[in-house]
């Protein structure tokens, strides 16, 4: 379940782009994960060799559908990918083990001296 929660947490990226760019990200994001779904699927390796390439496709935003981003010569260093998502995972489990509330105490205000 953690699992699931997570990978759902990183289809916010590509919905938030797709949103931006003013297409339809429901569409485009289920087509998308169709697609790399497929590419590890053995069956259909077995009836289309082509599939292994899918991992590679991405979002066209600006025609409104996936595409091979390796063909089209998009490249993306996945070192500093791979660091981003270890950096913001660990700021996610910090934020969650914080398990004290601070309080701060009422402010002292001074009484008026009476008359």
């Amino acid at each position: 379940m953690a699992i699931a929660e997570f990978s759902e947490a990183l289809n916010v990226i590509p919905k938030t782009l797709a949103v931006n760019a003013a297409q339809d990200a429901t569409e485009l994001v289920s087509k998308l994960r169709a697609i790399h779904i497929a590419s590890t699927n053995p069956e259909v390796l077995a009836k289309k060799p082509e599939a292994v390439n899918w991992k590679y496709w991405g979002l066209d935003l600006l025609n409104g559908k996936p595409r091979n981003n390796l063909k089209e010569g998009i490249l993306e260093p996945m070192i500093s990918k791979i660091n981003s998502i270890k950096f913001a995972t660990e700021a996610a489990i910090t934020i969650l083990r914080i398990d004290d509330m601070i309080k701060l105490a009422p402010e002292q205000r001074e009484e008026a001296p009476a008359h």
